[in-house]
């Protein structure tokens, strides 16, 4: 089989295979028939250049002869990746703390290797968890076990559904076909911004959760893990709370896959003196544009032949600092992320189809240690907790999240009516001014920000656009620090793995991350 490269075919030519097959044919200089079993291996847009916009095809095919094409350029023998399970070295079930991306898929592998993982999730399955974020969305009563944090798939299922990641790893294609394999479009193994979507990722994380189930596994929710325990530096089991009762299950294996919103753990963890470490993150808003807009921005007069557009932007700003957008959800919402009492969060989220009238995109200022205020391995959390807090006070004290037009923040004055375009996050928002939320050293650069991207994207500090506070959870502000081995450094047998523990960033890496400690505890590590 080969596999041929830079196939291009105009943005506004409705693509299927029989074009494809014309295409490669007219490369090779062979009738399109002689082209056999032809399939997509990547598929992007290149629109450098507004006026010729373009998809740009990796395709695998069969041709008769096919050692005489390997002199064409962009032509190569095809590879498949293979990913092989490890055999099971295990003495005891092992546990696995968190059910988010990293979680369930050191579960999914350890289930198929034949451990017999045992999961403990603090939050609920999702089909329960489900109708306490809607809840919350309508009524502003939240449930701080049950909500876009907490919960059977992580925060990963109430989100855009990303599968993009900057990191390479043979690992990702075993992991984009076991998506596939659970329900997701089979468009996510070649899209090369493929994502999943919210709708798709609740059905998808529990049809996962009942495989493990059937392979021998245990999952069991509303269990949120109270204590490691330990003797001379190896660890010999865990308390977990389930349903006001604390347990304890013996075991010399544990996978700590929390995410970055379990602070209750890392302060736990803390006093068990489990080595973690201060490590730099991001903060700032979610804003909101007209996704016609940004399309248009983006494609030009192609826009309308293809789909909703995303950007992403960084600016080097002359102090040293970085502002940059993150997780940008085309026709999404934004929605209410908080998980503590008191404390207002919000991310982004969109379902597969894209297709609501707005387009957000988290626009964050990067966070070092020395910004925390203190040498506590906790700063970062205490930061982000005294930040929340405050647009929590000023959106009115009831999780309606405070706004603020862009016009009105660069001129930094309070926002008093919105324009053209409507905040989309419920329960309600409440015009605001930014100032009484953010240090001033955000608050600045995030000025700065925008008006660098203004000169990206003309128009992106148009004055009706909307800012949405704050979004204080795209990364850990710490790390448990592990071995090369996967082993924590305090603990043998402890595994700190994924986005919460300081090792990932998002569905792609928190589900490699998993899979590499899932080996590691196979093979005895």
């Amino acid at each position: 089989m080969l596999k041929i490269s830079n196939v291009k075919i105009k943005a506004d030519v409705k693509v299927n295979k029989e074009i494809l097959a014309k295409k490669v044919g007219k490369i090779l200089r062979v009738s399109c028939n002689a082209i056999k079993d032809l399939s997509i291996v990547k598929k992007s847009i290149d629109a450098r250049d507004k006026e010729n916009v373009f998809y740009l095809f990796s395709l695998k095919f069969d041709v008769e002869n096919e050692d005489k094409y390997l002199k064409l350029k962009d032509v190569s023998k095809y590879k498949e990746v293979l990913y092989t399970i490890p055999e099971n070295k295990c003495i005891n079930p092992p546990i696995v703390v968190g059910f988010g991306p990293a979680g369930m898929f050191a579960s999914l592998l350890l289930a198929r290797a034949g451990a017999n993982p045992i999961v403990l999730e603090r939050g609920k399955a999702v089909e329960e968890r489900q109708a306490d974020i809607d809840k919350f969305f309508e009524t502003g009563v939240l449930d701080t076990e049950s909500n876009v944090q907490f919960g059977e798939g992580g925060a990963g299922t109430f989100s855009d559904g990303k599968l993009t990641t900057n990191t390479k790893d043979f690992r990702h294609s075993f992991i984009l076909k076991t998506f596939v394999e659970f329900g997701t479009p089979e468009e996510i193994l070649y899209e090369a911004k493929a994502h999943i979507g919210t709708d798709y990722l609740i059905k998808v994380v529990k049809n996962i959760r009942e495989e493990i189930i059937r392979l021998g596994g245990t999952v069991l929710f509303d269990s949120k893990m109270t204590e490691v325990i330990s003797e001379n530096g190896t660890l010999t089991g865990v308390k977990y709370v389930n349903n006001g009762v604390e347990k304890e299950i013996k075991t010399n294996s544990l996978i700590l896959a929390i995410g970055h919103s379990a602070r209750d753990t890392f302060y736990s963890l803390k006093e068990k003196n489990i080595k973690m470490e201060q490590k730099p993150f991001a903060m700032g808003v979610r804003i909101e544009h007209k996704q016609d807009f940004i399309s248009e921005s983006q494609y030009g007069k192609f826009a309308k032949y293809l789909p909703p557009a995303s950007y992403k932007l960084v600016a080097h700003l002359p102090n040293g600092r970085n502002v940059y957008t993150f997780c940008m959800c085309p026709g999404g919402v934004v929605v209410a992320a908080s998980s503590e009492k008191e404390r207002l969060a919000v991310n982004g989220m969109s379902y597969f189809a894209r297709d609501k009238k707005n387009a957000n995109s988290a626009l964050l200022v990067s966070i070092q240690p020395e910004d925390f205020g203190t040498d506590d391995v906790l700063g970062g959390v205490e930061l982000q907790r005294k930040i929340e807090h405050s647009a929590y006070v000023e959106g009115g004290e009831n999780y309606n999240a405070p706004v603020q037009k862009v016009g009105d923040f660069l001129k930094s004055q309070k926002t008093l009516e919105l324009g053209d375009i409507k905040p989309s996050y419920k329960p309600a928002v409440t015009p605001s001014d930014f100032k009484n939320i953010f240090p001033d050293y955000m608050y600045e650069a995030l000025q700065e920000g925008i008006k660098t991207f203004d000169k990206q994207i003309k128009g992106f500090a148009q004055d009706n656009a909307i800012m949405t506070a704050v979004e204080s959870r795209s990364s850990s502000p710490v790390r448990i620090v592990r071995n090369t081995d996967f082993n924590s450094v305090s603990i043998k047998g402890l595994y700190p793995c994924g986005e919460g523990c300081g090792y990932a960033g998002g569905i792609m890496s928190a589900a490699t991350d998993g899979l590499k400690c899932g080996e590691a505890v196979l093979k005895g590590e």
